[in-house]
């Protein structure tokens, strides 16, 4: 049997290479009564904020060719909850789960994370400073090289935990940014976030989302993540989640190929529950048709800090 383990940090080892996107598959409860958790080696929570979130006014999701446009805002029943409430019910599940955090402010991630940091079966922290649904304030740290670097490292003093840090693709230099972060402490990072985007109302000329503006996810961007995915694996001695369209077990060959670690799955969790089994019997079937035994033969030897 092939091995499709991914070893993210010494205490974050992934039985297989794939990951359920935050924002796609909520904290874990409503996909478990689907079988949605079968094939993923690890969860992604939504994004969790120290206050309550009710996220934005709808419409926040629109339909578009190859995709879709979420602006849901980061809705989310803030970090007391999900620390004392959802973290102890994780642990009746195989599957580790890693929180995804949000803020406005270096002071909210890191009080945030250090309320997780006593919270049971937190196996890892995502830092989302690329949200583009929720403001300037949402992107703020990402799209700054000094500022990824002063929450990063402010967050890596105040927790022991794996730290995972989600890149925004809106940018014009994703690898100064993306090794500013690593420099600060980062133990990986996951690209992309998405694209922001709009549609309109062609009755009205009024733009569908009531955010106006929304995350554009799903194939129509699988590959500007893969040529993401292929320059900044390239430019960092640390794992690369990649994430961007994944929708067969093909395109997760295709982003591990170009030297991702591990794949998000996260617009498909909306289409199939089934996606997790889905994409990993596509990545064993690829697998076995040509006889590779582990993940590493997929990797290209230029994709630094894979283990």
């Amino acid at each position: 049997m092939a091995d499709l383990s991914v070893v993210i940090r010494d205490d974050l080892v992934l039985a297989t290479p794939l990951l359920a996107a935050s924002g796609t598959f909520g904290f874990g409860f409503e996909m478990e009564a689907l079988g949605g958790h079968a094939g993923y080696g690890a969860l992604i929570s939504k994004g969790t904020s120290i206050e309550p979130r009710v996220g934005n006014d709808p419409p926040r999701i629109a339909e578009v060719p190859s995709g879709m446009l979420n602006a849901i805002g980061l809705q989310n029943p803030g970090v007391e909850v999900v620390a004392g409430d959802y973290a102890p019910r994780w642990g009746q599940w195989p599957t580790p789960v890693i929180v995804n955090v949000v803020g406005d402010s270096v002071d909210d991630y890191v009080n945030v994370v250090t309320r997780l940091e006593d919270a049971p079966n937190v196996a890892g922290i995502e830092l989302n400073i690329s949200c583009p649904n929720v403001g300037a304030r949402g992107m703020m740290f990402g799209v700054d090289a000094g500022m990824a670097a002063q929450v990063t490292g402010a967050v890596r003093a105040a927790t022991r935990r794996p730290l995972i840090v989600k890149l925004t693709p809106n940018v014009t230099d994703l690898v100064s940014i993306a090794r500013a972060i690593v420099d600060a402490g980062a133990d990986a990072l996951s690209a992309v976030n998405t694209y922001v985007g709009m549609t309109l109302d062609l009755a009205s000329g009024e733009p569908v989302l009531a955010n106006v503006t929304g995350g554009l996810s799903g194939p129509a961007i699988r590959p500007l993540a893969l040529h993401a995915v292929y320059t900044v694996s390239r430019a960092v001695p640390v794992p690369v989640l990649a994430s961007g369209g994944v929708m067969s077990g093909e395109d997760a060959i295709e982003f591990l190929l170009a030297g991702a670690a591990a794949v998000q799955v996260g617009t498909l969790n909306f289409l199939r529950p089934d996606a997790g089994r889905h994409v990993l019997s596509g990545i064993e079937a690829h697998m076995a048709a040509r006889g590779i035994d582990s993940l590493a033969e997929l990797r290209p030897a230029a994709a630094l800090g894979v283990k």
